[in-house]
């Protein structure tokens, strides 16, 4: 091969690949993923200010999907602290264009104002109530309607019902060859009696049961195998969903 970035291109696929195939490697990744998660890892990051709650693994794969597709909207079920939001808005003033619709039950005032006043709100909007509720939708559909390229990601209530229901109302927004990202999946993979507060999703009720009931009827979409491969240490193991058709 001729190209070396042909080459390099190649090499890196290969070794992706590999990555699904060492046992050890992967064994690894699980002993931390179970750890880290245990102390709230996620928690530690930041983007511009705002605090994120993401691993920066896959801060680094939402990236490398927004530089392919550009989209000319993101769309973000789950709020918190605003950080994602102010992320994927910075990537999208770097391309030179879209805009980031962030959708939450319930955003906090001083989270709110925190998001307003940053310099990145410019490509941010934010509606506040339930991500399935039929208002909320209405207005997404709005929001949407003359966008030609659109990434979806769903980081709000993690219980299996809640999770179907938004890919079910927001996978007809996703243009061909972009995602639909589910956060925590991994909640799945967790050992059982994992939290130590009580939370209304667990193991069988959560992000990854709904997305492979999802799947069964919706072959639109597949798990991109590759993303796991890459990163391994995710909290969205087998989420990263890619329409294909």
């Amino acid at each position: 091969m001729d190209n070396p970035i042909s080459q390099f291109i190649e090499e890196r696929k290969a070794r992706i690949k590999a990555n699904g195939h060492n046992e050890s490697l992967k064994a690894s990744a699980k002993a931390f993923n179970d750890a880290s998660n245990s102390n709230q890892y996620s928690y530690n990051f930041s983007w511009m200010g705002r605090p994120i709650i993401q691993y920066p693994q896959d801060m680094i794969a939402m990236q490398e999907i927004i530089w392919e597709v550009k989209p000319d909207l993101i769309i973000e079920t789950g709020i918190a602290h605003g950080g994602s939001l102010i992320y994927y808005a910075s990537l999208l003033e770097l391309i030179g264009k879209g805009e980031v619709l962030g959708i939450d039950i319930d955003i906090r005032k001083h989270n709110k104002a925190e998001i307003e006043k940053h310099p990145m709100f410019k490509r941010i909007k934010m509606l506040e109530g339930s991500s399935i509720s039929e208002d909320i939708i209405g207005q997404v559909k709005s929001i949407a309607k003359d966008k030609q390229k659109i990434l979806v990601i769903l980081d709000s209530n993690h219980t299996y019902d809640h999770v179907l229901r938004e890919l079910e109302l927001y996978s007809p927004f996703v243009s061909l060859s972009s995602y639909i990202v589910v956060f925590d999946t991994i909640v799945e993979d967790l050992p059982a009696n994992y939290f130590k507060e009580e939370r209304p999703w667990g193991i069988g009720n959560n992000p990854k049961t709904a997305v492979f009931e999802f799947l069964k009827k919706n072959t639109d979409f597949v798990i991109d195998k590759e993303i796991d491969n890459k990163l391994l240490i995710s909290v969205a193991p087998q989420g990263y969903l890619k329409r294909i058709k």
